[in-house]
């Protein structure tokens, strides 16, 4: 797997969309994040800039526009992401993460359930 860059919580709304949508063009970008966020245009296409800087996104000039593709795939991502919060926070352990928010009441009955029988079915296809 190859080095994933730092992307910022902003960013990450960016690539989000990119994901969703490869090829996506400027305006495309803009017009969907307009739903969800308050950003500018402006500020959209700088933070478009700042992803294909670090290297999350390759960009292609298509007429007018640029048309982004990520350069990173979501699931390398998550997965480095996912990775990362267990370190910091639960010293790299799922178990900890997992008895935390069963401590704290943080999963409903059907989490649980839901829980065991993803783990039932790991284990079976073993």
């Amino acid at each position: 797997m190859k080095k994933i860059p730092q992307i910022s919580e902003a960013e990450l709304e960016v690539m989000k969309i990119i994901w969703k949508h490869p090829s996506i063009n400027t305006n495309e970008v803009i017009e969907k994040l307009s739903r969800t966020s308050e950003w500018s245009p402006k500020t959209i296409q700088t933070m478009l800039l700042r992803l294909i800087k670090k290297g999350a996104l390759n960009h292609s000039k298509d007429g007018r526009v640029f048309v982004y593709t990520p350069n990173v795939a979501e699931s390398d991502y998550l997965e480095i992401e996912s990775n990362s919060f267990l370190n910091r926070f639960y010293n790299g352990t799922l178990n900890s993460m997992v008895l935390n928010f069963l401590e704290n009441d943080k999963l409903s009955d059907n989490e649980i359930d839901e829980l065991y029988q993803i783990l039932e079915d790991r284990k079976n296809r073993k």
